[in-house]
């Protein structure tokens, strides 16, 4: 062995002690261990999904819950919630501020209209939102610019500002998830809403503002005549009823008279077809009677100049005269 003085004192080499090298190794290898345990397992929470790749190959595609992997496969974490952005204007200390490159389109009478978005958007494919794109929200913020300036185009200033908001938000959606399904960036349209419409200068909102006075008064006038139509109609429906009803009453008192006057006819016919005689002259005497009271009688011989009024004379006998005219008469 070989001998080394310290401070004086000749001390011989030990041989190195095996149990310390022991020590070093299974703590490394533990280290190891704990290190491909940390490195193996992981967890997916309810927003997100997770994609596996091995060797730059995709795997599986993971939901929420508790996963386990090999030490060469990596993990990419995908947020699959909704998220939101704002086109034709920027937020500046909780301010909406107009973007004039985004936020100015020129509609179908080619007016200016200064109208802003809010766009609601989430992943629909986690492969293809992290493998087909390089920057897949770019791309959906100019698909949508592209397809807001196309709808908003095919409308005019006023229907853009009042009756067709709902529309153009529908055509813009149906557009842009018709075009992001072709480009396959994995993004999805979730909702478009206009947040505000306006002119663009002081001067076209002052227009504006007097073709909507305008348009009011138009509204109220037509209003009115709506009101004097109504309250119109049901009076003159119910006069019409009244004189409906009116000509019913005298239809039908019509009808009952002649339908009466048949009757007696009938049954004036039925008793002349058996005593004809009789019959003609009891109708003779009936019309007599009708027309003789109303009538002044004076007999005269036709060359006396004297007349004697037969009104004194009464009831019976002018009866029994005028059947004896009668019976002369047949």
């Amino acid at each position: 062995m070989k001998k080394f003085k310290v401070e004086g004192e000749e001390v011989f080499n030990k041989k190195p002690d095996k149990s310390f090298g022991k020590i070093i190794g299974t703590g490394f290898l533990i280290l190891v261990v704990v290190i491909c345990l940390f490195r193996c397992f992981y967890t997916i929470n309810e927003q997100k999904n997770a994609v596996v790749t091995q060797f730059g190959k995709i795997v599986k595609v993971n939901t929420a819950g508790l996963y386990f992997k090999a030490p060469w496969q990596s993990v990419k974490k995908v947020d699959m919630t909704t998220h939101g952005t704002g086109i034709g204007y920027v937020v500046s200390e909780g301010q909406n501020i107009t973007d004039a490159d985004n936020g100015i389109m020129i509609t179908s009478d080619f007016n200016l209209l200064n109208i802003d978005f809010y766009l609601e958007y989430r992943v629909s494919d986690p492969v293809a939102y992290l493998y087909n794109s390089e920057l897949p929200e770019d791309i959906l913020s100019n698909i949508a610019m592209a397809n807001i300036r196309t709808v908003v185009s095919n409308y005019t200033v006023d229907e853009a500002m009042t009756t067709s908001k709902s529309q153009i938000q529908a055509d813009i959606k149906e557009a842009m998830i018709k075009e992001l399904e072709n480009r396959d960036v994995g993004l999805t349209v979730v909702n478009i809403t206009i947040q505000d419409s306006a002119p663009p200068t002081e001067e076209i909102i002052t227009a504006f503002k007097s073709v909507e006075t305008a348009k009011q008064g138009a509204d109220t006038a037509k209003n009115n005549a709506l009101q004097y139509q109504n309250q119109q109609i049901p009076e003159a429906e119910a006069k019409a009823d009244a004189v409906i009803q009116q000509a019913n009453a005298t239809k039908s008192s019509r009808i009952a008279e002649a339908e009466g006057q048949v009757a007696r006819f009938n049954q004036t016919y039925a008793e002349y077809q058996k005593y004809p005689l009789v019959t003609k002259r009891r109708m003779f005497y009936e019309k007599m009677e009708k027309i003789l009271p109303d009538l002044k009688v004076i007999i005269t011989d036709g060359k006396t100049q004297t007349m004697y009024p037969l009104d004194s004379f009464n009831s019976t006998g002018t009866t029994k005269a005028s059947s004896s005219a009668a019976d002369r008469e047949n």
